[in-house]
């Protein structure tokens, strides 16, 4: 008998008249978790920064979520403008489409003004450091969030009989894929490796220098976004045949070995 994970058959939950969408749960589980984990290692190392953490979130998770957006609506511009767009869409972020890349980018430029702002008032480390004492709660936010992918159907890849693949509904597979069934749970194999990265970097963190626990992330991170890129069979723009972010991780991820490299000669 074929096993496999069957695709939950509700995405939101009513309460009285409001209706609670179980993707932008995942996000605000994830966020508060990072916020909690961030802000327990940041005051191991640092015990007078107190509140530093939650003060920069206030900025660094709106730019984030933004940023994500942006990333979403840039890179796939055909679900919201033109004949078959729907510009009103863009504002419906619980029903999926949120950049990392996006959300990275401009959550950390929200989180760099937020706290060089907050350093003038008060004796700060480095923003490096910072980025160090987060970076495990952000993939762990990942990880979380990428289950709200499942409640939604969504970003799953190509056909597979093994025995965890994803049983997806008709109406969510692509018309080329009607006629299967069940395939790879892509949001499964991505949060799996999310959590591996965490519970790697708060492992080895503690012997590397200031910058390099963020850039390893970052890396890790990258190598596995390609991999999922490549399985995955949902709607994307390409270039030369290729998923465009298999290019953009390819690119983020060199990026971060160079810093990775770089921060290695910085004092700690």
């Amino acid at each position: 008998m074929r096993t496999s994970i069957p695709t939950p058959e509700i995405s939101v939950v009513e309460i009285g008249p409001f209706a609670v969408h179980i993707y932008a749960l995942c996000i605000m589980t994830g966020v508060a978790l990072a916020i909690w984990l961030g802000n327990r290692r940041f005051l191991a190392s640092y015990p007078d920064a107190r509140g530093i953490v939650s003060d920069v979130a206030i900025v660094a998770v709106p730019a984030g979520v933004l940023g994500g957006r942006l990333y979403h609506v840039v890179t796939t511009p055909e679900k919201f403008f033109g004949g078959d767009g729907r510009p009103e869409d863009i504002l419906k972020i619980w029903q999926g489409g949120l950049g990392i890349w996006g959300a990275i980018s401009l959550g950390a430029l929200g989180a760099f003004v937020a706290y060089r702002y907050l350093a003038r008032s008060r004796e700060l480390p480095s923003f490096r450091f910072f980025l160090d004492a987060i970076a495990p709660g952000i993939v762990f936010a990942q990880a979380i969030g990428r289950w709200g992918n499942w409640f939604n159907a969504e970003l799953f890849g190509g056909p597979t009989d093994l025995p965890w693949a994803l049983e997806i509904p008709r109406w969510a597979r692509p018309e080329e894929f009607k006629e299967f069934l069940t395939f790879h749970p892509t949001f499964l194999y991505e949060s799996l490796w999310c959590a591996a990265i965490g519970v790697a970097l708060i492992g080895v963190g503690g012997k590397l220098k200031g910058g390099q626990t963020f850039a390893l992330y970052i890396a890790t991170y990258c190598l596995g976004r390609l991999a999922f890129e490549l399985i995955r069979i949902d709607e994307a723009n390409l270039i030369l045949g290729i998923r465009v972010n298999v290019f953009v991780s390819i690119m983020v991820g060199l990026s971060a070995l160079v810093a990775f490299r770089k921060f290695s000669t910085s004092t700690r």
